[in-house]
């Protein structure tokens, strides 16, 4: 079984780490697009055409199931993906963790890249799953950036200034960019100790696993990792190990089941 998982850049790795932790028999297949990258602000069809041509391409390549752990892919193209692919492969897309954080908490910030911060999709989903909850956006300037570069001290001032513009008093804080998951550690050391932070890796990672078990297909591997950068067979580059995810999907952390 192959699972592949396609974004610009270092966003797929907290999905990609936690099916390597929950099923580390599973094959992953790696999409980066450093020659494209960053998707957001990028015109909506090229970035349509980008993830369609990235996902048809993972099928022909083996990948039995496609996952976009990235919100420019999922809001831009995963529909387009699934009607390229068929009913026979499915699809996973990415929703931030907006409702599961109201639930839980009546203030929430939503941290993202400027772009997401502004646009018409989050808006939506804060009216659809605020649920009475208080939320705020906090546009996270240069961290996704600074993560894609492995920059820990960058990411770290960036955080700083997105806790900067985070009202007192908020109770949650969801990581609404998929690469912001890689620095939670450092986020959570400069936020307040009783705020909670959500995103939505886990639950992917998860709904990936319901989706494999529906296919009622036998589903082990090697545990192999395949890496594509813009679609040239790669490797992930050197400068994930400054993250943990980074290192499991490496190997140089043992996998443990959640």
């Amino acid at each position: 079984m192959i699972v592949a998982l396609i974004d610009s850049g270092f966003g797929l790795l907290p999905t990609s780490a936690r099916l390597r932790r929950l099923r580390p028999d599973l094959d992953l297949m790696l999409s980066m697009d450093p020659d494209g990258a960053p998707w957001g602000p990028k015109d909506p069809g090229w970035v349509t055409e980008r993830v369609v041509t990235t996902a048809r391409r993972a099928v022909d390549r083996g990948a039995e199931v496609v996952v976009l752990p990235c919100n420019t892919a999922s809001v831009t193209a995963l529909e387009h993906v699934r009607a390229e692919l068929g009913d026979g492969i499915p699809v996973v897309g990415t929703v931030p963790a907006i409702k599961p954080a109201a639930a839980a908490c009546a203030s929430v910030a939503i941290w993202a890249t400027a772009a997401t911060t502004a646009s018409a999709y989050q808006a939506d989903l804060v009216e659809r799953f605020a649920d009475g909850s208080d939320v705020v956006g906090v546009a996270c300037h240069g961290l996704a950036d600074a993560i894609d570069r492995g920059d820990r001290a960058a990411a770290a001032t960036a955080i700083a200034a997105a806790v900067e513009q985070t009202p007192d008093g908020v109770q949650g804080v969801v990581l609404g960019c998929t690469h912001y998951p890689l620095v939670a550690d450092s986020i959570a050391e400069q936020l307040p100790r009783d705020v909670r932070l959500f995103d939505s890796a886990d639950a992917v990672a998860r709904q990936t696993l319901r989706r494999i078990d529906a296919l009622g297909r036998a589903s082990t591997g090697t545990g192999r990792v395949d890496v594509f950068l813009s679609g040239a067979a790669g490797e992930l580059p050197e400068r994930v190990r400054a993250f943990e995810d980074g290192r499991v999907l490496l190997g140089s952390v043992p996998d443990v089941a959640l």
